[in-house]
């Protein structure tokens, strides 16, 4: 797949060195995005992320939680796009060190991430495959959209975050999913036709820079090719294990057309699937 690289300005130049990106993705955001949204871009990703949870519901109801951590001075609020999810404002002390987080009430996860499985929408009676499952944050939104019931087959290739996976799980009482320590590319040797498949694919990362700063100059062109093209296998593997009519959600944390806008075109030109609304008011429509 063609990697997408333009000419060096003075203004390029200028807004690498002030905002300490690598080149390379700032002449892209010109291009993609034209000059003041490139710097509205640069622009929220130096503001600190705001930490987030998404309530447990099959541990504890949303008021109940909600009303608990209040009492002891966290102050939240609601995520607008999902029913179970809030922004933590204030916190006197961690919120990964609560009572609560320890019994599985919730889960730290970002705001974004909380979008994929609730768009896939499973279903109690359905059989679910989550690609890339760890930490396990999605794969536990997912038992709770199912309310334990169902199939969920969750993959990891990771020993260590396999590990990890299974301890989240565990804590936040899913038990309606299998964990597979393999890769998402033999998912067809299990020989399974799944009705709703998720697959959040490993990519370079430029959406998590709020995050993890050193990613405005750690990735380049070797990593963007090296990412789509493990993405076009992955999502190849996951259509030929799709039930006929069947749904898959695909999702990354890049802003990459190449792990985005072409492996969609990609997968629609070879697999003749189509495009379906979200139904969700929140971000902007894709390049063309």
């Amino acid at each position: 797949m063609q990697i997408f690289d333009y000419k060096s300005t003075d203004l390029s130049k200028q807004l690498a060195q002030e905002y300490g990106y690598d080149e390379f993705l700032i002449r892209r955001y010109l291009t993609f995005f034209g000059q003041e949204e490139t710097i509205q871009l640069l622009e929220a990703n130096e503001r600190p992320l705001k930490t987030s949870i998404l309530v447990n519901t099959l541990r504890i109801s949303v008021d109940s939680l909600k009303s608990r951590l209040e009492s002891k001075g966290i102050k939240l609020e609601k995520i607008p796009w999902i029913p179970n999810g809030f922004w933590v404002l204030e916190a006197p002390f961690s919120v990964g060190a609560t009572t609560e987080y320890l019994l599985g009430h919730y889960y730290l996860q970002e705001a974004a991430a909380m979008l994929p499985a609730f768009v896939l929408d499973p279903k109690q009676n359905e059989v679910v495959i989550d690609m890339c499952a760890a930490p396990g944050g999605k794969t536990i939104q997912l038992a709770q959209l199912m309310e334990n019931h169902g199939c969920i087959l969750a993959l990891e290739v990771d020993l260590r975050r396999t590990k990890a996976l299974r301890s989240n799980l565990s804590r936040c009482g899913v038990k309606n999913a299998i964990i597979f320590r393999m890769s998402a590319l033999d998912l067809t040797q299990l020989d399974v036709q799944a009705d709703k498949i998720l697959l959040d694919a490993p990519c370079t990362g430029e959406g998590v820079i709020r995050k993890d700063p050193t990613r405005k100059k750690s990735r380049g062109p070797p990593d963007i090719e090296f990412c789509s093209a493990l993405q076009t296998k992955l999502i190849d593997v996951a259509v030929n294990c799709l039930k006929e009519g069947g749904i898959l959600v695909y999702s990354t944390c890049s802003l990459a057309p190449e792990k985005n806008e072409l492996v969609i075109d990609y997968v629609i030109k070879k697999h003749n699937l189509k495009v379906l609304p979200t139904e969700i008011e929140v971000g902007e429509s894709a390049l063309t």
